[in-house]
């Protein structure tokens, strides 16, 4: 069987992968547990967490563009054109991250800014490494095939990271009762958690960079013509001319939108699981390592399932998927006064892998199906502006995450949670059910609908990657 001469070494491809590990450990700690922990046990009002929660994400949006360009234009050094962005951002990273979970418990005004604050730099920090992180990979590994299989890699240690801060909360935090006041515990708790993510990051981040830093080198090569410094603006109306193209439409926006039902089953669910359900953090915990878990077990099905009826074919699947486990777990919610809790837990278990399984395409094939519109764009244009494609993703997904969170924030303090009530009114707990079910029945049923749109097939992306090949050999 002849060799496929564009293919990526086994130890890239770990190398590469294993760089998201400590990032989305520590994203995931804040994407399931900030909200909670900031209503809850810091007692500031979802409103100003919703506003500052979302003002960051905006931001985060309109840099990655920014970024993208940058890495784009950088020079091809000693570190290539990602990998130094990526050396400074992780140290930053670790600084933020523990200074954002080491807020003071003062007035709603200083715990506000404190939040913002941090939050806007850690954001800032994160772009530096994310934009790059996620462009080194179209740069190293062009091929349709390949790019499935380093996805894959990167999700898988992704969904590992994703797993991570339940099993800390299940050891730093096994006998705790988020619910029950205990500020001072909880808060302790978390910053021990962020200080570990703080230490992956760098860890792993420094392993990505070092490991691939010969591959960069000597492999990757910028043939296309120099890309040109943009102004914000330009970014901006160069983000409108991305819709223009509806392979880039179609992924960005159904991918975002997907996204907005993973921000209320994440900021609302601990809330969910703690004053609905009334479980314990070792069984939140154990949940949610199930969530992941199935996630990983079905990468190599997702992959699988990919090439016989398509990335989209079966990223629809996936999505369904999801959407039959949200279904299941609403009747747990509906019965949970009239079943024991501990056969409500096992149904839970059972409805929240189903979720996970189908979450597993979700955190690989729609960043590969946006690697091949990259790819078809670059074929027609002969620029490779990976990076700027990228922070364009990032964008419209960070834009979609922060009105959701506003939204969350506002929708919690409309319902009238009270943190210092350890056993919320009915009517809070049915708010709570609602925002969660419904908030990502409609987002998953949209995003659907958006993907059932995207007409690239492998052939069309096989074809261009042919013709970039024989022009670089040219």
């Amino acid at each position: 069987m002849k060799k496929n001469a564009n293919a990526l070494p086994f130890a890239n491809k770990l190398c590469y992968g294993i760089g998201g590990l400590g990032y989305n450990s520590l994203g995931q700690t804040i994407g399931s547990f900030l909200m909670f922990f900031c209503t809850s046990i810091m007692g500031l009002s979802g409103t100003l967490v919703g506003i500052a929660i979302g003002i960051s994400s905006l931001w985060d949006g309109i840099s990655d563009p920014l970024v993208g360009n940058i890495s784009d234009r950088a020079k091809n050094g000693r570190f290539g054109k990602r990998l130094k962005f990526m050396f400074v951002a992780i140290f930053l990273i670790a600084i933020c991250n523990v200074l954002l979970w080491s807020m003071p418990k003062s007035s709603q005004t200083i715990m506000f800014c404190w939040l913002l604050f941090f939050l806007l730099m850690l954001e800032t920090a994160n772009t530096f490494w994310s934009t790059p992180f996620s462009a080194l990979a179209l740069d190293m590994a062009p091929d349709y095939n390949e790019q499935s299989k380093i996805q894959s890699y990167k999700t898988a240690f992704n969904i590992v990271g994703m797993i991570l801060p339940s099993i800390l909360m299940f050891f730093i935090m096994p006998s705790l009762s988020l619910g029950s006041g205990e500020t001072q515990a909880s808060q302790s708790g978390f910053i021990k958690i962020a200080l570990i993510n703080s230490a992956l990051v760098i860890a792993f981040g420094l392993i990505t960079i070092f490991g691939n830093l010969k591959r960069v080198r000597s492999h990757v090569k910028y043939s296309s013509p120099k890309i040109q410094k943009h102004s914000f603006k330009q970014l901006m109306l160069g983000y409108f001319e991305v819709f223009k193209n509806s392979g880039f439409a179609c992924v960005i926006a159904g991918y975002s939108i997907a996204q907005i039902a993973s921000s209320f089953l994440t900021s609302v669910g601990m809330h969910l699981f703690t004053y609905c359900y009334h479980f314990s953090t070792a069984q939140i915990s154990i949940l949610l390592i199930l969530l992941f878990a199935g996630a990983i077990i079905s990468q190599p099905f997702w992959v699988g399932l990919s090439k016989r009826i398509d990335k989209k074919g079966a990223l629809i699947c996936a999505l369904s998927l999801i959407l039959l486990g949200i279904a299941l777990t609403l009747i747990s919610f509906l019965f949970r006064q009239y079943v024991p809790t501990d056969f409500i837990f096992y149904f839970v278990m059972a409805t929240i892998s189903i979720c996970g399984f189908g979450i597993g395409a979700m955190q690989s094939l729609p960043i590969s199906m946006y690697a091949d519109v990259v790819t078809l764009q670059q074929y027609k244009t002969g620029e490779n502006k990976s990076g700027e494609y990228l922070g364009y993703y990032s964008f419209t997904y960070n834009l979609s995450n922060s009105i959701s969170l506003l939204i969350i924030g506002v929708l919690l303090d409309a319902i009238k949670f009270d943190s210092s009530q350890p056993i919320q009114a009915l009517s809070v707990q049915n708010g709570l059910g609602t925002i969660v079910f419904c908030g990502c029945s409609i987002a998953l049923a949209m995003a659907i609908v958006i993907f059932s749109r995207y007409k690239i097939k492998r052939a069309d992306v096989l074809k261009a990657q042919m013709k970039l090949d024989e022009q670089k050999k040219d």
